[in-house]
């Protein structure tokens, strides 16, 4: 996808590259502080230079380290990486192996009709 991205130039919000922004380290992630996920007891924010691969709800979407400033940049990135794009930026999944599925069966679940 990064790969066509850059070859026809799209234009993507400015969050997909890289950008200073305060984050605390949770369970491998880094969390971006913000009202929706504020620092908790004995945390300290830190700022580092990120960007983020998937852009969802940010109470479930983390960024990752990254220097890449441009789609050329995050092709060679992602043809390093040994993470998905996905599995390094989901904080929901990392409460178990099933968050995924859980999550599935509860939006299946929300479109049933409740009699």
């Amino acid at each position: 996808m990064w790969q066509y991205i850059e070859r026809e130039k799209i234009e993507l919000p400015s969050l997909y590259y890289a950008h200073q922004r305060k984050v605390v380290e949770r369970k491998g992630l880094l969390v971006p502080v913000t009202e929706l996920t504020p620092l908790r007891d004995g945390e300290q924010a830190v700022d580092k230079t990120v960007r983020f691969r998937t852009v969802g709800d940010i109470t479930c979407t983390c960024p990752v380290e990254s220097p890449a400033a441009t789609a050329a940049e995050i092709v060679i990135e992602t043809l390093a990486a040994d993470v998905s794009e996905r599995g390094a930026t989901r904080m929901d999944d990392k409460t178990s192996d099933a968050s995924m599925e859980k999550r599935k069966k509860k939006d299946i679940s929300d479109e049933l009709p409740h009699c």
